[in-house]
């Protein structure tokens, strides 16, 4: 190796050293902090425990921040993941909900866990691989996210006989 690529190699390795550590001094706010949990899930704990594994993370206050999310720019990308999370639904915040509005969350979670959107590619490789789903946990939580669909509104039916006085 020649004189220059060496001087070359040895300015990039230093300037990616100064770089890092200095991004290290920009400040991420929340990471670390979770909000204190206001409402238990409500789940059977076969299906609280798939949630834990998949879901709490980016939609609880009951988030774990592992070392990389305490390091730019892992904490960056934490941070913003679990911000959009809690924001779109925040299942320690849902007892704020109605039973309809939580029904409704069920079925759009399902519709997301069905499709492969949930959880994200990005957080199941390569760090989370316990979040992937089986298809066994996937029936689990479609039993239970899917148990009111076909449930009427509570008004009786047409065909049902009417209370006799």
């Amino acid at each position: 190796m020649s004189p220059r690529i060496k001087k070359l190699v040895r300015l990039v390795v230093i300037g990616g050293l100064v770089i890092g550590v200095g991004i290290q001094l920009v400040p991420v706010k929340g990471v670390g902090v979770n909000p204190p949990d206001r409402f238990p899930l409500g789940a059977p704990p076969e299906v609280e425990a798939i949630m834990r594994r998949a879901c709490l993370d980016c939609h609880s206050n009951e988030t774990r921040w592992p070392l990389y999310s305490r390091t730019a720019p892992g904490s960056w990308l934490m941070i913003r993941d679990v911000t959009k999370g809690r924001k779109h639904l925040n299942f320690s915040e849902w007892g704020d909900s109605d039973e309809d509005e939580r029904k409704l969350d069920r079925e759009n979670c399902w519709d997301q866990i069905e499709s492969g959107e949930m959880p994200p590619w990005f957080y199941v490789y390569p760090l989370h691989l316990g979040a992937k789903l089986s298809e066994a946990d996937k029936a689990t939580l479609k039993a239970w996210m899917l148990k009111d669909k076909d449930k009427d509104d509570g008004a009786p039916k047409a065909d049902a006989p009417a209370d006799k006085k």
